[in-house]
């Protein structure tokens, strides 16, 4: 069964290659998500979150709750990094949302039987069963890929420039994060993989080994300098193996200590 739908502003993509599943599940999981997007949108006016901003709602809900207090966590783990309150915009955790969204649709794919399949939210992906192999874009050229992977449950997202340009923040100054070309980061769940990967685009170039040092967390990266990083366990070919790695780690790697490797 494959399907796609157009919510919260990207294309979502499911692919289940388990036999004769349900059709009813799938619209569940796509009445989920439409869901959250008018409950959570900052871009709504009537959502929860904008009449949480503007304080016309008291107490948030448990499920908007749930989300805040991982913007919270993030928050205090990079040092103010990562914030969804910065001077002069509104309230906006979409950058926690989205991964937790689809996380909890993956959740509800799972628990109606599906065993084999791979959920794409606008490149960010969630692959049960497997092993599935999953592209990550080339942070400079839209046509090539900068490395594949093979992953069984696991989870992959990618934090950059090349779609929405600047739109990471560092809330520490306010200025778009420019330290990174782009952060991949897989993890068990996508909530966590999506959080990290922002995340770790926020704290700029210090980012790479925080990430890295986060349990469960495996990371590649292009630096600004346009060089590649990764960790020791990340579930791709070897470092400068292909074209594209061996076009970006042109200028030696620095040393890292964790587990990053060169």
């Amino acid at each position: 069964m494959r399907r796609v739908e157009h919510v919260m502003g990207f294309p979502v993509s499911v692919r289940i290659d388990d036999e004769d599943f349900p059709e009813a599940p799938v619209d569940g999981l796509f009445a989920w998500l439409r869901e959250v997007d008018a409950r959570f949108s900052p871009f709504r006016p009537d959502s929860e979150v904008s009449r949480l901003d503007r304080g016309e709602v008291s107490e948030p809900s448990p499920a908007l709750r749930e989300v805040l207090d991982l913007c919270e966590e993030y928050r205090i783990a990079t040092g103010g990094a990562f914030d969804v309150r910065l001077p002069g915009r509104g309230l906006d955790p979409c950058a926690v949302v989205k991964g937790w969204s689809v996380q909890k649709g993956a959740e509800l794919l799972s628990a109606a039987g599906a065993t084999r399949f791979c959920l794409n939210a606008g490149g960010d992906v969630i692959a049960a069963g497997g092993p599935w192999r999953v592209g990550v874009r080339h942070p400079e050229h839209a046509d090539r890929l900068c490395t594949v992977l093979d992953v069984t449950d696991r989870a992959v997202a990618t934090s950059a420039r090349y779609e929405r340009g600047d739109h990471i923040l560092d809330g520490r100054t306010g200025d778009p994060a420019t330290g990174l070309l782009s952060m991949t980061v897989v993890a068990p769940t996508l909530t966590e993989a999506d959080a990290v990967a922002t995340a770790a685009f926020a704290l700029g170039a210090q980012g790479v080994e925080w990430a890295a040092a986060r349990e469960n967390c495996e990371v590649f990266a292009v630096d600004a300098g346009r060089r590649v990083l990764r960790s020791a366990g990340f579930p791709g070919p070897a470092a400068s193996t292909t074209r594209t790695e061996q076009e970006f780690a042109r200028h030696p790697l620095p040393h890292h200590r964790h587990r990053l490797t060169s």
